[in-house]
């Protein structure tokens, strides 16, 4: 699910996503975010709780202990960064396929 809130001043697309599905980001949501992430060059960050960590780091993810409600900050910044949010976003919206 993504909030309203997306700001694309500067390069930098930011997103207010939340988490769906009933466990959370474990590591099979984890793999698949960075699978996707790993694919663009663009730089992408998630942050949750003021913790900020590399989007493209599958330790980074699972060291914020996102759960299910959890509301995480994603920022891309780069030439491909519209194309990796949408497909990110739609990871999320999906449920990470486990609904």
């Amino acid at each position: 699910m993504s909030a309203a809130k997306d700001n694309t001043s500067g390069g930098v697309i930011t997103r207010e996503l939340v988490v769906g599905n009933k466990v959370g980001i474990h590591a099979r949501p984890a793999a698949m975010f960075v699978k996707i992430a790993s694919r663009y060059s663009c730089d992408i960050f998630l942050e949750k709780d003021g913790e900020k960590i590399n989007g493209k780091s599958i330790m980074g993810l699972l060291m914020l202990a996102a759960g299910p409600g959890s509301k995480l900050t994603l920022e891309a910044t780069g030439k491909d960064a519209a194309q990796a949010t949408a497909e990110l976003e739609d990871l999320f919206h999906r449920k990470f396929d486990e609904e």
